[in-house]
């Protein structure tokens, strides 16, 4: 992919300026060690994890397996991040938001990040094996396997990534509920669409905010080829517009009652509202608002679904 001739083609009025990446301390290997799992993100991992194990949980709970569940949970994500900077360092180093990161500036050799990730990975799924249960360890492996070998080089040639990326990432409420019950059903399924289908206006505003990051990196997120974006802004409506339903079937399932019904119902034309200015202007600072509004509905969303738990 011809990073310097796809940046060369966006409209004017979309350009976005690449965010430099700066130091703010001096760097310590412990940090760097830190930073590769990219903590911040594997938050929302271990929220949404406990988030299907609570929604699980009948009587009394076991708090060994809750943390057992957690724990391992953490390992397997973070091992999956580690090693997804190892495939991508030399990309990383083509986009100034991401050439300070620990691998592509040298201060992590490859081979550590190897050795490393491969200990948390697999350490994590054998953890979940016998501490939780085989059905949550081969979840737990699916997620590790598919996000490093289907997704991420997924990326430097389809748009389609950002769907199959979506995927692991709406696994972790679905092993909080195999990890209670051992098998799935009906409300596990719906845990997984309600992050699926959150996930897609989530990331596409950020493929946005970043495409000029992303195209120099040679990877083929939509707005980077969508130069207008018009077609990104009409996937944001129609994700967006698919959750507003999909979050009613906690009630409908009789996992909530009707606090969250309207409480999603509020929440989700919230959402959609944010949705629609942003693909109706295609502009970055709507996206950013998108993206905003989408960390604030998650957790709001969760909160009130634990909270009116049947």
């Amino acid at each position: 992919m011809n990073s310097a001739s796809e940046t060369s083609t966006l409209p004017e009025a979309l350009t976005v300026q690449p965010v430099k990446a700066k130091r703010v301390r001096t760097p310590s290997k412990v940090n760097d060690f830190y930073e590769l799992t990219k903590p911040r993100l594997n938050f929302l991992v271990l929220v949404t994890t406990l988030v299907g194990y609570y929604m699980a949980a009948r009587g009394a709970n076991d708090w060994h397996l809750v943390i057992h569940t957690l724990l391992a949970t953490a390992l397997t994500a973070a091992g999956a991040s580690v090693l997804n900077q190892v495939i991508e360092r030399d990309f990383d180093k083509l986009m100034p938001r991401t050439r300070l990161r620990p691998l592509p500036d040298g201060r992590i050799s490859p081979r550590e990040g190897i050795i490393y990730g491969c200990v948390l990975g697999l350490g994590g799924v054998v953890y979940l094996a016998l501490a939780v249960n085989g059905l949550t360890a081969l979840l737990g492996a699916f997620t590790l396997l598919s996000y490093l070998f289907v997704y991420t080089p997924m990326k430097r040639w389809t748009t389609l990534n950002t769907v199959i990326g979506a995927i692991p990432g709406a696994i972790p409420p679905v092993m909080g509920w195999t990890a209670v019950h051992g098998k799935f059903g009906p409300a596990a399924a719906v845990l997984f669409c309600i992050l699926f289908f959150w996930q897609m206006p989530h990331f596409l505003a950020i493929a946005i905010m970043y495409r000029r990051d992303y195209a120099a990196g040679g990877f083929m997120m939509l707005p980077v080829v969508d130069h207008d974006l018009y077609v990104t802004g009409r996937q944001i409506v129609l994700y967006n517009a698919f959750l507003i339903p999909i979050t009613l079937m906690p009630t409908l399932l009789h996992m909530t009652g009707v606090v969250y019904f309207a409480s999603a119902l509020v929440l989700g034309f919230g959402y959609l509202t944010f949705g629609l200015i942003c693909a109706a202007t295609r502009q970055r600072p709507d996206a950013r608002k998108l993206f905003f509004a989408s960390i604030i509905y998650l957790p709001v969303l969760l909160t009130v679904m634990m909270l009116d738990k049947q």
